[in-house]
């Protein structure tokens, strides 16, 4: 089966998911497929969390991998994303994860018959990070209902964000938005970011995606950080128990500077372990009756 959006999956299929990821995690659940299944890793844009953890977790099951280069393939002779993928299918793949650049980028591929996760795409939908990010929070914590989370940074250009706003609010949790205005989503309101630091379970924050601004954008570092970003100045300021997360790649000294990056709220490297499991977990589905 496909997995391409969290609003796909009821809250019950979700919680299964975690489940399984905790399973793998704990040694619980072991599955080797032996080499008899082979993923394709297609990643249209950089990528080094996402791609590799999903390739560990393909081989921690047992899984062959493949990864395509799309600067070395065919594509540069104007090969479609639909022929590309099609012929992954042709070869005897599996399934394939893809990240690209395009909102929905999959609408393009509903004749292929293998499954597709989505790794990422545009500014829209980036399930297997928003997955890992609920492991690490209801490991934390323990339940999700009446924790509150605040976004900050960059989000109208966050597909982490928006897949997570989403898929919080249906498991229970309060989130809250804040940033520089121009970085906000229209259909969301922000919040004053010293104000709610003390309130909230969860901060997470987000890099300043200049790659998918339309123009260029200027960033003091020091400016954005004393207004948005996490410090030794007002990390005190959390409550008690509240963690720091981060989907990554962080720009240090931005967003989070280098003495709060791994400091004992920080959970920023526990989110890329998990992700191993929750990827394992993500792949175990697709592979069902397969």
């Amino acid at each position: 089966m496909n997995i391409l959006k969290l609003a796909d999956f009821e809250v019950k299929e979700i919680e299964e998911i975690l489940e399984n990821a905790a399973a793998f995690k704990s040694g619980k659940k072991k599955i080797n497929y032996n080499g008899e299944k082979i993923i394709a890793n297609l990643f249209f844009e950089p990528s080094t969390r996402t791609h590799y953890s999903f390739e560990t977790a393909e081989l921690k099951l047992g899984c062959k991998t493949m990864n395509f280069e799309a600067e070395t393939s065919s594509m540069k002779k104007g090969e479609t994303l639909y022929d590309t993928v099609k012929t992954f299918e042709s070869l005897g793949v599996n399934a394939v994860v893809i990240r690209h650049k395009e909102d929905e980028y999959y609408k393009q591929l509903a004749n292929i018959k293998i499954p597709i996760l989505n790794g990422g795409d545009g500014t829209k939908d980036h399930p297997s990070q928003s997955l890992l990010d609920l492991y690490t929070i209801k490991e934390e914590f323990g339940h999700f209902e009446g924790l509150k989370v605040l976004i900050v940074g960059d989000i109208k250009h966050s597909r982490v964000a928006h897949s997570n706003i989403k898929v919080m609010e249906r498991l229970g949790m309060k989130v809250y938005t804040s940033g520089p205005e121009e970085y906000k989503d229209d259909d969301l309101e922000f919040v004053n970011f010293d104000e709610y630091l003390p309130k909230v379970d969860v901060v997470m924050l987000l890099r300043i995606q200049l790659e998918r601004h339309e123009k260029d954008t200027i960033v003091n570092k020091e400016e954005y950080n004393s207004k948005y970003g996490l410090n030794k100045n007002n990390i005190n300021k959390m409550k008690g128990n509240a963690i720091i997360m981060h989907p990554a790649p962080f720009n240090r000294n931005v967003e989070i500077t280098d003495e709060i990056v791994e400091c004992d709220k920080s959970r920023i490297f526990k989110q890329i372990e998990n992700g191993v499991f929750v990827r394992m977990a993500m792949i175990e589905k697709s592979l069902e009756n397969i």
